[in-house]
């Protein structure tokens, strides 16, 4: 994990490594890993246009998974064009470096919250408002491939989506 990043989810990491479910300082953590991504960009020649960077901001600052129509809905209240391609053109630079993670289940994004890490992180999603947390994978990744090379399978990427409920959900659910 880089410095930067940890800079940036420092206030929000739970005792288990999970990010995202537990209570911190929002706007620091916005502007931290904004400024994270503007650091990585420029030291690897990345062009983070406006589009992108405001792509990457409504992200950060949901802290949910979000749809390509709904983040095009912002883009357009921002001035950006309205066009789905303006968000997905954004959406597809943003996941390829490893800005923001796509969450299969729901077909939607989510900002990643350790930019500067090339693994794939597991997700705990819930069901009730769609909030995504983001956990560290490798105790599970050494099992797997241990797994795998006892199979003669060579894993390539390992994706980890968990469903269940939030705090925040849970207790107001009681």
């Amino acid at each position: 994990m880089t410095s930067d990043s940890k800079d940036a989810i420092r206030s929000g990491t739970t005792e288990s490594g999970a990010i995202g479910f537990s209570s911190h300082d929002h706007a620091i953590c916005v502007a931290s890993a904004l400024g994270a991504a503007d650091r990585r960009s420029a030291a690897e020649g990345l062009r983070l246009t406006p589009v992108r960077r405001k792509t990457l901001e409504v992200l950060l600052r949901a802290h949910k998974a979000m749809g390509a129509y709904a983040i095009l809905d912002e883009l357009r209240a921002a001035g950006f064009g309205s066009q789905p391609p303006v968000a997905y053109r954004a959406l597809e630079f943003l996941a390829a470096h490893g800005f923001v993670h796509k969450i299969e289940r729901l077909n939607a994004f989510v900002a990643c919250v350790d930019p500067g890490c090339r693994q794939d992180p597991a997700f705990m999603i819930c069901k009730v408002c769609d909030a995504v947390a983001e956990a560290p994978l490798e105790p599970l990744r050494q099992v797997l491939g241990s797994v795998a090379s006892a199979a003669g399978f060579e894993i390539e990427r390992t994706v980890v989506e968990t469903v269940g409920v939030c705090s925040k959900c849970a207790e107001a659910a009681r």
